[in-house]
């Protein structure tokens, strides 16, 4: 059978994308093929739950108009599908004077996403919303909620077969052909045949651009695991909803912070790290063919050389629970090493370019014979339904 599309990849993104174009076109024939044997089982399901507001995000980029628009689809969904969520509200506190500029920047950015609600509070207002909280001065941003990705994916999942959507698991894709304008994709178990592909594959989505005759050299796919720990339940009450630390602007990443979880406890991290693997979500996992093309891209080689000196606190900070400890403390000085278990961790799957630039934002591009979602981590998830969407469209465009 020769499919229409056939994506690769079944986490949240790919399969937010079947299903859309299942919903604007249900006469196309749409295939998803994901290696594993569940669909969701890495950076869908290893966040943290977080339904982001669009905060952060540079005003106008596809990070900002696909999270803003995603956030509102997200809670429709699931309040459509009886999926559980709830909007929290959270707190951006800056623990150093220092910080107050990057916090202000931090709450116009805010407001020109359209974050009507986003106010700064006082020290007195931040100790009514979290009562352990400390800190020089802090945003509140009521949008903010959580929920459980891998049962809105799952829901995704559920909606595209029933729209009549296939879902191939245990299918590894290892090599793409073109022949007569009909892509051929071999599995480790199948060869299947479509007319467009859809690259959704996540840690490995330059393999696969490569595999579909896209540039390999433009940008790479490094991964950085983020561990965390978790509070005691005895512990909780320190917490009442999302706390989080001014970011450093230099990294697409937040910084540790706390999180009530949907469900249930609450989570106190994450760091960053590079991986020694694609899919290393323990410290000792380790490819040496992964790690030794992720050292020698000059990208990593450039952003290490800059910033040696954050990178090595990350990797302290990874070894050292009392050094991640200390890190919390900055927001919540009550916390002690001993209220701290160990929790999971997850694999954010970030671009780099050849210049040693993260790319911050999500990285979409076309070729011949595909489309290639090449950097969707945070807020892919909050932004699933806008970025399938968006992906959507690109491919009805071919038929």
């Amino acid at each position: 059978m020769i499919y229409d599309i056939i994506v690769i990849g079944g986490g949240i993104v790919g399969l937010a994308t079947g299903m859309k174009i299942k919903q604007q076109r249900p006469d196309l024939s749409i295939a998803i093929l994901e290696k594993e044997n569940a669909v969701a089982q890495h950076q869908t399901g290893n966040n943290s739950g977080v339904i982001h507001s669009g905060l952060y995000y540079k005003p106008g980029s596809l990070k900002a108009t696909n999270c803003i628009r995603g956030y509102h689809e997200l809670v429709q969904f699931c309040e459509a599908e009886n999926i559980p969520f709830e909007i929290t509200g959270k707190v951006v506190v800056a623990t150093r004077k220092e910080q107050i500029p990057l916090l202000n920047r931090l709450f116009e950015r805010g407001k020109q996403n359209c974050l009507e609600a986003i106010r700064q509070i006082t020290l007195d207002e931040l100790r009514e919303l979290e009562p352990y909280c400390a800190g020089v001065a802090a945003l509140h941003v009521p949008q903010t909620g959580i929920v459980d990705y891998k049962k809105v994916a799952e829901v995704y999942a559920r909606k595209l077969k029933e729209s009549g959507g296939l879902i191939f698991l245990g299918q590894k894709v290892i090599n793409i052909r073109q022949q007569a304008s009909i892509n051929y994709i071999e599995t480790d178990k199948d060869i299947f045949q479509s007319r467009v592909i859809i690259n959704c594959a996540g840690l490995y989505s330059d393999k696969v651009a490569d595999m579909t005759g896209l540039d390999p050299e433009d940008v790479k796919i490094l991964p950085f695991r983020g561990e965390y720990y978790k509070l005691k339940s005895e512990r909780e009450y320190l917490v009442r909803n999302l706390i989080y630390p001014v970011p450093d602007p230099n990294f697409p990443f937040l910084g540790v912070h706390f999180t009530r979880m949907m469900k249930g406890g609450v989570e106190a991290g994450p760091n960053a790290v590079l991986a020694f693997r694609r899919e290393g979500y323990k410290r000792t996992d380790f490819n040496l063919k992964e790690f030794r093309e992720s050292i020698s891209w000059p990208g990593l080689q450039k952003v290490a050389a800059k910033y040696w000196k954050t990178g090595l606190g990350e990797y302290y900070r990874s070894f050292s629970k009392s050094a991640f400890t200390k890190a919390l403390q900055e927001l919540i000085p009550d916390i002690q090493e001993t209220d701290l278990v160990d929790g999971g961790a997850g694999v954010r799957a970030q671009a780099c370019d050849r210049t040693g630039g993260l790319l911050d934002d999500f990285h979409i591009t076309e070729n011949r014979m595909a489309i290639n979602v090449l950097n969707a981590p945070s807020p892919a998830a909050t932004s699933s339904l806008s970025i399938g969407g968006t992906v959507c469209e690109l491919a009805l465009k071919r038929f």
